[in-house]
């Protein structure tokens, strides 16, 4: 039987191993799991850079990956509590912005200032218990190549935002955006998609 396996299966075992990755009451790896652990499991590609005053609350049983030249600035909060974070090359998560798996940024997207971006909802169907003692609906998030989020946005679980398509400030997006649209408003509608024949990006008729 693997370590894995054998934690899993005693749950005296699992409950210590879990006590001594993170407090009970307080969602964060402890001090020896970020300086000891994340950095031998977790990937940072070459040139990129994590601004001091973010909060990188990441844990060695899911993935934290972030590529070449990608930045993440001051005051944004990681979390891969849930499911895996992963970005591309050259991605830019802007100031004071939230990730929380599982969230997938391809190369080249970016997040404005103070976007949220999540990949779970907290489950809520046995109306007896309180939401937060019930399991998370986990829904990946999908953030596609060169597209971009307007600052103060919201994506909740289980979108794909498409290839180069722009969320417009302040949006909420509910629903998948196709690759090349513009989207804005809450909920977030498309009202711009770019015509690859004629090289232009055309207003989209309401119906």
């Amino acid at each position: 039987m693997s370590a894995l396996k054998k934690i899993k299966s005693n749950p005296k075992l699992k409950a210590f191993v879990l006590w001594s990755i993170t407090p009970k009451r307080n969602p964060k790896p402890r001090l020896w799991v970020k300086w000891f652990v994340n950095p031998f499991i977790h990937k940072k590609g070459k040139g990129a850079t994590i601004r001091r005053r973010s909060r990188i609350d990441v844990f060695p049983w899911n993935r934290f990956e972030i590529g070449k030249l990608t930045t993440i600035e001051d005051f944004c909060t990681v979390n891969n509590g849930s499911g895996h974070v992963l970005l591309g090359d050259r991605v830019r998560v802007g100031i004071g912005s939230v990730i929380i798996g599982p969230v997938t940024m391809g190369s080249g997207s970016g997040l404005g200032q103070h976007v949220f971006v999540a990949g779970f909802n907290h489950g809520y169907s046995d109306g007896g218990k309180n939401s937060s003692q019930q399991p998370l609906d986990i829904k990946p998030t999908i953030i596609e190549e060169e597209a971009h989020i307007g600052a103060n946005s919201v994506v909740v679980a289980g979108v794909t935002i498409g290839k180069r398509s722009q969320v417009g400030a302040g949006s909420v997006v509910t629903k998948d955006i196709p690759p090349f649209c513009v989207a804005v408003g809450n909920p977030a509608k498309v009202v711009k998609q770019f015509n690859h024949e004629k090289e232009i990006w055309e207003r989209v008729s309401e119906n």
